[in-house]
């Protein structure tokens, strides 16, 4: 089975969200030179797939085979792969069955690597992801078995194929603060508390406010305000309370903690509730790392391009690496048309991407670093 014949198979499957649609079967099967282990929990199915050459370092590929509902308005069936004017249209072209194809046919071609080669896949990264990747990262470390570094394909790339790696990934902290106040008529504002008031200047010194300066690695971290809310929607009633939600991206340089700490200070005279929770928390890899050192210089052998290093975007399963302490980096196809309509990628970014692939798994034992 050449890529593309592979690479339309995989597209065939209608794997949205937690459903692989037998797409599990098919790569097991397919990859059958490797040991397989699922790892299914509340309806999530994830897999698993090993093959050890011998002792040396664990490198894993890792990715997810769910897509996003295709939505409306496609100019094709989003699940019958559609060749038109150099491209091929279908959900999940880009995020992410572009990158799970080229592994996959990257480490079935491996006939020789001083260590373990292993691949790990969800069909729940999409959606909550509860029971997905991070299940299979538990099972592994039971097992002490844990990789030493690891490669998501997500689609990385910004301007052309190449052009970024992500080394890291921004935290996700969600909060939403209640303001108190006291309901009145708006023809006696002085007998209420209006909490709309109470807000007005203190919202010019938190909106928008870089909470760190960032770094090397991370830009700041920005307080963003994303919906205020209060009143019954008519005009003589002041409200009784009001609702600010916000998110803050946060590098290693701004914690929960912090946060907490920033609003009691801006509000510290004020009746206020707040609850926060994170959804991600922010990892980087050193530059240094082999990891990154050994995809660069894949990149860059097969492209000729130097790719920027990066920690922009939103969350990817690489956060629950991260967690572990894996060395972990990302890298895929451009990610132009990711969720949208119509998505769409190249064959031959698909198989650059299995080119870089393959390059890294050969040479990457000859970096003892």
């Amino acid at each position: 089975m050449d890529i593309e014949e592979l690479f339309f198979k995989l597209l065939s499957f209608k794997s949205v969200t937690p459903d692989d649609d037998g797409a599990f079967d098919f790569i097991e099967k397919y990859m059958e030179e490797f040991e397989a282990v699922r790892v299914d929990k509340n309806g999530v199915k994830n897999l698993f797939l090993y093959r050890k050459f011998g002792e040396g370092e664990h490198l894993c590929f890792a990715g997810h085979i769910d897509v996003v509902p295709p939505g409306d308005g496609w100019s094709s069936d989003p699940f019958v792969p559609t060749e038109k004017n150099g491209y091929i249209y279908a959900r999940g072209t880009q995020d992410m069955k572009s990158g799970v194809c080229a592994f996959l046919k990257a480490c079935k071609e491996c006939k020789n690597f001083k260590g373990i080669l292993s691949i790990l896949l969800t069909s729940d990264e999409e959606g909550d992801a509860f029971f997905g990747t991070i299940e299979v990262l538990k099972y592994l470390k039971d097992k002490d078995f844990l990789p030493d570094f690891a490669v998501v394909a997500e689609p990385t790339c910004d301007k052309i194929f190449g052009d970024t790696i992500k080394i890291g990934r921004r935290g996700s902290i969600n909060g939403l603060l209640k303001l108190k106040g006291k309901q009145g008529h708006a023809a006696y504002p002085q007998k209420a508390i209006n909490p709309i008031n109470l807000i007005a200047p203190i919202l010019p010194s938190i909106a928008g406010v870089n909470l760190d300066e960032g770094d090397e690695n991370f830009a700041p971290s920005q307080f963003v305000i994303t919906d205020i809310r209060a009143g019954m929607e008519v005009t003589n009633v002041t409200p009784s309370d009001l609702k600010m939600m916000f998110n803050v991206r946060n590098s290693t340089k701004t914690t929960k903690e912090d946060i907490e700490l920033f609003i009691s200070k801006k509000f510290k005279s004020l009746d206020y509730e707040l609850s926060l929770s994170q959804s991600a928390k922010p990892f980087v890899t050193d530059r240094d790392s082999k990891i990154v050192k050994n995809i660069s210089k894949s990149i860059e052998n097969s492209l000729g391009i130097v790719p920027k290093l990066s920690t922009s975007g939103g969350t990817s399963d690489a956060r629950f690496f991260g967690e572990y302490g894996i060395d972990t980096v990302e890298f895929g196809v451009k990610n132009d048309t990711i969720h949208s309509i119509n998505e769409r990628t190249t064959l031959k970014e698909v198989e650059d991407l299995c080119i870089i692939f393959d390059n890294l798994i050969k040479n990457f034992i000859k970096d003892k670093k």
